[in-house]
């Protein structure tokens, strides 16, 4: 188990916990969720004691699996070698094996090697190379990736290795933030059900509302400077705060009437024969005055996109045999759909198939080897770019609101202060240079952006990475009211089931376009 024993964590003035007491128990499965800078992370760093909280302690258990981040530190090390790695114990007596190996072997060194051999022995050292085998395999590691270093693999796969090893060697307590970051649908698949059968404390992080639907049996909601702990997963959670909410603004109504009508007893009687009555009824006010409540910090942003009042043809968009590779490798070839006004399109699949590839194509800001993509009659495009680099540079020092004054310029400025208050950026938080912002205001603004853009078809490239369940529960309901027409690129389930009607799959055999939802393609693929 985990236990907290009174943490607290602030920064300067501002609190994000208090004075914390609990306890994640082992086969319960803990989703710890809040908005982004509400301390998800914050708390993860110091339950893992790599930061330390202003106050309390942490008790671990003996053994804990962390997903690091630091893809980095393991560039010239195998992704066999990185996740076994995961069992430090057992990675350490395996190195100390391997330089005793190379000394003479005196009675000494023989001693010590046989000591080693019984941690191996304890530690299933035996068994280290393929457990952690099965472990790449089953989260879409190709077989022969695994004896290659770290840095000859894509990013996403490196970051893949990183999740085995915390993985690796059934920790006794598992810590993972954002664990389905830079997966595809069938390796997120593979992942709960790895998760729904581990036996020890988990708490998880995760920007995926379906991901934590299926998976967690728990939620430690961070809110109020507390963690509140809610049984069930987190739609239960949503609805048990809610209710809680509901209630507790009923009570502050019913409280608010009984002292108005209090009030005006006292005004009444008060000079006259009846006061002791009066200091009753006083006494009873006070009783009866609200609380200082800590405030929430759940801010949703309020995502609308208005077509063009142009309305083009209706086939928006036709892709006529297009083919693109890249160093003789072909990701699409002689690819052909066609898109209608009013669809809501997600591309799917697997990393490195070429989904980004499409979605550039279509937005215009790539051409193909081959083929032609060719926008239908009065058709306006606004793109969301799954590297936020290519619309925002980093290093320029302009504030956010002057960014989109810059890019439409004929918008008044209540219109924009009006989408920045929309996407959460009010007060002087309209004011932060884009330099400055994190990866969750960086998507924010971008979609503040297309919120002010001309446009009757939108194209969003996984505009749901860094953005928090609030915000993502927002973009989906954008994209499921907007007009116009959607494409769209995701992982994220619960974002493709609410928002689109049609599929274009990238599968083993091919680019697939299904016409439904993904429920539908789902079940149709498995049968």
């Amino acid at each position: 188990m985990i236990t907290l024993d009174s943490i607290s964590k602030s920064f300067g003035s501002r609190t994000l916990f208090e004075d914390v007491t609990m306890t994640f128990n082992p086969g319960i499965r803990y989703g710890l969720t809040g908005p982004n800078g509400c301390g998800k992370t914050t708390l993860f760093k110091i339950i893992a004691g790599a930061e330390f909280s202003t106050t309390g302690n942490i008790t671990l258990p003996p053994s804990v699996g962390i997903l690091k981040q630091n893809i980095e530190a393991f560039r010239d090390y195998t992704a066999l070698e990185v996740v076994i790695m995961g069992n430090k114990r057992l990675w350490d007596v395996l190195q100390e094996r391997d330089g005793l190996y190379e000394q003479e072997i005196t009675d000494t060194v023989g001693l010590r090697l046989g000591e080693i051999e019984e941690v191996i022995a304890e530690e299933d050292g035996y068994s280290a190379d393929s457990d952690a085998e099965i472990l790449l395999e089953g989260i879409g590691i190709d077989i022969n990736d695994h004896t290659k270093k770290m840095h000859m693999l894509p990013s996403d796969m490196q970051f893949r290795v990183l999740l085995c090893q915390a993985l690796f060697g059934n920790p006794q307590a598992l810590l993972l933030d954002e664990p389905t970051n830079h997966m595809d649908l069938d390796s997120i698949t593979w992942l709960e059900g790895f998760l729904k059968d581990y036996k020890g404390t988990l708490i998880v992080v995760s920007h995926d509302r379906h991901f934590l639907n299926a998976v967690t049996t728990a939620i430690a909601d961070i809110d109020y400077e507390t963690i509140i702990m809610y049984p069930g997963n987190y739609d239960d959670m949503i609805v048990a705060k809610t209710s809680v909410h509901e209630r507790a603004e009923h009570e502050a109504k019913s409280k608010e009437k009984k002292i108005a009508k209090l009030r005006e007893f006292v005004t009444k009687f008060s000079a006259g024969t009846r006061a002791s009555q009066v200091q009753s009824r006083l006494k009873e006010i006070e009783r009866l005055q609200p609380q200082d409540l800590k405030k929430s910090n759940i801010q949703r942003p309020y995502v609308r996109f208005y077509p063009s009042e142009v309305k083009p043809g209706k086939v928006v968009l036709k892709i006529e045999n297009v083919s693109k590779g890249y160093d003789d490798v072909d990701v699409i070839k002689d690819f052909s759909v066609e898109i209608s006004r009013g669809d809501k399109v997600a591309i799917i699949g697997n990393n490195g198939r070429g989904k980004t590839t499409l979605a550039k194509m279509i937005a215009g800001a790539l051409s193909p080897d081959s083929g032609e993509v060719v926008l239908g009659h009065n058709v306006a495009v606004s793109y969301f770019p799954q590297n936020h680099g290519e619309l925002i540079d980093k290093s320029e020092t302009v504030n956010s609101f002057d960014w989109l004054n810059s890019r439409h310029s004929g918008s008044y400025d209540q219109d924009i202060r009006g989408v920045m208050g929309k996407m959460l950026f009010g007060g002087d938080d309209a004011f932060k240079a884009v330099g400055t912002l994190s990866g969750g205001e960086t998507a924010r603004i971008i979609i503040a952006a297309m919120m002010l853009d001309d446009h009757n078809v939108i194209v969003l490239d996984e505009p749901d990475n860094h953005l928090d369940l609030e915000a993502v529960s927002a973009l989906a309901w954008g994209i499921e009211e907007y007009k116009g027409t959607a494409i769209f690129v995701s992982h994220n389930r619960d974002l493709i089931d609410h928002a689109a009607t049609k599929i274009i799959a990238f599968e083993d055999g091919g680019i697939r376009y299904f016409d439904g939802g993904l429920e539908d393609y789902l079940g149709k693929r498995k049968k």
